[in-house]
């Protein structure tokens, strides 16, 4: 057996049958100002 995984399938897989799909952020993160006024109620 080889160390090298068989690419074959890969190599001849046909990117057009794909479907297109929108990705969105489910989890964003919290913006610079967001970060600094918890802080700040925090510390107060």
């Amino acid at each position: 057996m080889s160390d090298k995984p068989d690419i074959s399938e890969v190599e001849s897989f046909d990117k057009s049958k794909l479907k297109k799909t929108e990705t969105k952020e489910k989890n964003p993160l919290p913006s610079k100002e967001t970060i600094e006024q918890e802080k700040a109620a925090a510390t107060s």
